[in-house]
């Protein structure tokens, strides 16, 4: 479909110099609050585009907030620019070829994430202009999507306290509506503290805090037979203690990652695995001390919201995939186990068809699949701010999250035109709020009638700060 919509064609006047932006930060993949170089890429094209820059959002070095207009709604487009460990991989190659360096790669897509939702933005800012309107557009740079929720920080300290409406996206495999699901969660690190001593001739002596780890562990796998199905719960060693078999431990650190559906059943887990740590101290004679890590609500839906967008996915059509791109994705595909591919199809809730290597179609709206539910910190965006996000179809089909083949196919030419593509899709939308007042009111009752026997109450108390030393480990 020829873009007969202004919004569209202002996306596609720029969109060189974000698809460079994108390509950027590909190369210079940094861990949760590290982001340093990619922030400075985001705030260097917010200045370059004309929007006024609001550096260090919420105390936190790697995020930034570039406003443009006055007067009106305030539309936030957010985006991000985190990378991932162990994910590193040389552009385009459909075979695993990690780069030299420290081993980090984009693997979930989030240099595609940060540029997408920033040329809409400026498509947004560039359309108010051209237009004379009232309404204000900002783009919102989070970093620490990855397990540092930094939006939930962001959230919790106002950063979003006069936004109207929010808009997101993520790479997928398929065009679609994201629906708004998924896990409250919370990194909680619990330290034991014991005795040392000769493990041979003094055993007596000494009080192991590995053995309060491993009894931790123990009594949470017990425990999984008697939650939630949908809840999950996560761990790993930070400090085992020590590497001298001959010694008792007298120190040992894990961290669990504790997920539910909602935010009052996961304050009922956190309580749970809270008493089996005391427990495990116990038993131990140890001492055992937790420290809140990071959190985030999950999502809400917005209905006004998710019909807007999928009005403007149905108008644009799926995005512009040509034979080349199939043949490059069909590659990667090549790659991965027809279970991958199933899954991908079950996923977005349509039939699988064999042989589709890129998306072809624009998922209905009332299409819904068996979702692999994760976690997000647009999450708590989504309890304060009337909320919706997108799916950009960015990859082959199949290919998973997190892995290899999503890093080696962030440049390529299919994910340049899904991440335009969705810029449109996310432009559209802001425009659709600028120009209906009614549709902002809509999205804000049926946040209200949501929110209303459940107000939104942080994960993240006041007096857990953003772990800025999260990703030393990893480096």
């Amino acid at each position: 479909m020829q873009n007969t919509e202004e919004i569209w064609r202002l996306v596609d006047a720029k969109r060189a110099d974000f698809e460079d932006l994108s390509d950027r930060v590909w190369h210079m993949p940094e861990l949760a609050y590290t982001e340093t170089r990619s922030c400075a890429e985001h705030t260097a094209m917010l200045r370059a585009q004309g929007f006024r820059v609001t550096e260090q959002v919420a105390g936190i070095p790697t995020a930034v907030m570039g406003e443009a207009g006055e007067g009106g709604p305030v539309i936030a487009i957010l985006g991000e620019y985190d990378a991932l460990p162990g994910l590193s991989q040389e552009a385009g190659v459909a075979e695993p070829r990690p780069l030299p360096g420290p081993g980090f790669g984009h693997g979930c897509g989030h240099n595609l994430l940060g540029a997408a939702s920033l040329l809409a933005a400026t498509a947004v800012k560039d359309w108010l202009a051209a237009n004379g309107l009232p309404g204000r557009v900002c783009y919102y740079g989070c970093p620490a999507e990855e397990g540092g929720a930094a939006k939930g920080f962001m959230v919790r300290d106002g950063a979003f306290r006069d936004v109207d409406i929010a808009i997101s996206w993520h790479p997928a495999a398929f065009a679609a509506v994201q629906e708004a699901v998924s896990l409250a969660n919370t990194r909680i690190d619990f330290s034991f503290t014991g005795r040392a001593s000769h493990a041979a001739a003094a055993p007596h002596l000494g009080r192991s805090a590995l053995d309060a780890v491993e009894l931790m562990n123990v009594g949470v796998n017990y425990m999984r037979e008697h939650m939630p199905s949908d809840a999950r719960i996560h761990y790993a060693y930070l400090d085992a203690g020590g590497v001298a078999p001959n010694v008792v431990q007298p120190t040992a650190k894990v961290r669990y990652l504790i997920r539910a559906r909602d935010l009052v059943e996961l304050r009922r887990l956190i309580e749970r695995v809270r008493r089996i740590a005391d427990g495990a101290a116990l038993m131990t004679e140890t001492k055992v001390a937790a420290k809140v890590v990071s959190g985030v609500s999950n999502l809400l839906g917005n209905l006004p919201l998710e019909k807007a967008m999928q009005a403007n996915l149905e108008r644009l059509g799926p995005p512009p995939f040509d034979e080349a791109d199939r043949a490059r994705a069909a590659e990667f595909q090549a790659t991965l186990t027809e279970e991958d591919i199933a899954a991908s199809w079950r996923r977005i809730g349509l039939p699988m068809r064999k042989g589709v290597s890129l998306c072809d179609v624009v998922v209905p709206l009332e299409v819904r699949g068996a979702p692999m539910v994760g976690s997000t910190d647009v999450g708590d965006v989504s309890w304060v701010v009337p909320t919706v996000q997108a799916r950009g179809a960015t990859h082959a089909i199949g290919t998973p999250g997190h892995s290899w083949q999503l890093t080696a196919q962030g440049m390529l030419p299919a994910a340049h035109k899904g991440m335009v593509h969705v810029a449109k899709v996310m432009a559209g939308t802001a425009v659709d709020c600028l120009r209906d007042p009614a549709l902002v009111e809509a999205a804000k009752a049926e946040l209200a009638t949501r929110t209303a026997g459940c107000p939104y109450e942080p994960v993240l108390s006041p007096e857990v700060q953003p772990p800025f030393d999260m990703s030393k480990t990893a480096a």
